[in-house]
């Protein structure tokens, strides 16, 4: 099997996951196909970040078990790999450096959402 083989072909604009529907798989975009992710927040669309090659998403849901929460859907045409519990845990045990990288990417995230808010903050309190 060839790489270009893995994961599943979405074209644009078909939705990946759905925020609200509960999640035991993560995803990863495995070429330069690109993704947004959305959240809809009274009958809005936010756009909150735009993946492309080699991001991880929906892990949260894997690791927690919650509904997902937001909606990831694709920006053209782009190939993920669909992850399940059972893999992810595997490769973790196989490789702990997958558990790091997985904390490292939450981690950047949590930052980024922490500056993010602060920006917000001080346009509204100047």
């Amino acid at each position: 099997m060839k790489a270009g083989d893995l994961g599943k072909v979405y074209r644009n604009g078909e939705v990946i996951v759905r925020q609200g529907e509960v999640g035991d798989c993560m995803y990863v975009i495995l070429d330069e196909g690109k993704a947004e992710v959305i959240q809809e927040k009274d009958g809005k669309e936010i756009q909150l970040a735009i993946l492309g090659e080699g991001a991880v998403f929906g892990e949260m849901s894997l690791i927690e078990r919650e509904v997902r929460s937001a909606t990831v859907r694709a920006l053209g045409e782009v190939r993920v790999l669909t992850v399940d519990r059972i893999t992810f845990f595997r490769w973790m045990h196989e490789d702990p450096s997958v558990a790091f990288r997985v904390v490292e990417m939450m981690s950047r995230r949590i930052r980024e959402l922490s500056d993010e808010m602060v920006r917000i903050k001080s346009r509204l309190n100047p």
